[in-house]
């Protein structure tokens, strides 16, 4: 059994949202159910300026979760020196509850692609996957949740489904995970799956934090429906239904409400915290 040492206490079972910058003074000021928050690790990966003073000031009221989006875990080459230096910079400093990252990849050749690419479930590919996990946590000292992805295709070459590709990442290098519950819902929804099937064969017990965020309904080539995962909307009713499901099986969880693009003003993405809130509360006094 593999240890990790510690740097702070973990997240809390509540409810955290992805942080913002115009929000800083509503956050502190009028916080609501919200319990912690989550930065992006790339937005403050730099020496100063007032990033790293918002952060600073964020971190003595809140836990906080840095979650990686650049560092290309499903990568074929090596990860990138650079990049996983000053991630440890800013995982040493801010030493929050919780890191995680994609399961995805966006390099190649050298190139970073701007988006966060899928993978065929593969033996050579959770081979690599799982190399370059246990390269992470060696170097930061600490463990990492891997999140699952939403997808829009499926590869024919895949060997695993994406539960038993998961599982195994987590048998083989004790990484936790991140269930993203909206990705589940595109996902099932893009690739014709039932998502509570997809939960109940997930591997709930390595799971440190929870998800939802919104997505965007559009329609593929021959009109059936494609869901986009664009972050720019509240969690939908589906997704809040799903959440429930996977909240019976858990128990309580770091819940994080996600709204990256068309952000709203503190109030809006507060309601949506609050109804976070009451699905964890709900779950709790069962």
């Amino acid at each position: 059994m593999r240890e990790f040492s510690p740097l702070c206490d973990p997240l809390p079972d509540a409810v955290g949202v992805g942080y913002k910058p115009q929000h800083f003074a509503d956050i502190l000021d009028a916080p609501g159910p919200v319990k912690w928050v989550e930065i992006h690790a790339e937005n403050y990966m730099g020496q100063g300026g007032r990033p790293i003073a918002q952060l600073r000031a964020l971190a003595e009221k809140f836990a906080v979760s840095v979650h990686g989006v650049g560092l290309s875990i499903g990568g074929a080459g090596p990860l990138d020196p650079t990049h996983l230096a000053r991630l440890k910079h800013l995982i040493d400093w801010v030493k929050p509850a919780s890191f995680s990252e994609h399961l995805a990849w966006s390099t190649h050749g050298g190139t970073f692609l701007n988006d966060r690419l899928p993978l065929p479930y593969t033996a050579a590919t959770l081979q690599t996957v799982a190399d370059h996990i246990d390269h992470v946590q060696s170097l930061l000292g600490r463990q990492m949740l891997l999140e699952n992805p939403s997808s829009y295709l499926a590869f024919d070459t895949s060997t695993y489904s994406e539960t038993d590709f998961l599982a195994e990442l987590v048998k083989r290098t004790e990484c936790g995970l991140l269930l993203d519950v909206n990705n589940v819902f595109i996902s099932a929804t893009n690739l014709g799956y039932t998502p509570h099937s997809y939960i109940d064969a997930y591997p709930l017990a390595a799971v440190g934090e929870l998800h939802v965020g919104g997505h965007a309904l559009d329609q593929d080539d021959h009109g059936a429906p494609l869901l986009i995962d664009s972050h720019g909307d509240a969690p939908s009713a589906e997704v809040w239904d799903l959440l429930a499901h996977t909240l019976q099986k858990t128990g309580p969880k770091p819940l994080l409400v996600e709204w990256d693009n068309d952000v709203p003003d503190w109030n809006v993405l507060r309601a949506q915290a609050d109804v976070a809130a009451l699905a964890l509360d709900q779950v709790a006094t069962k």
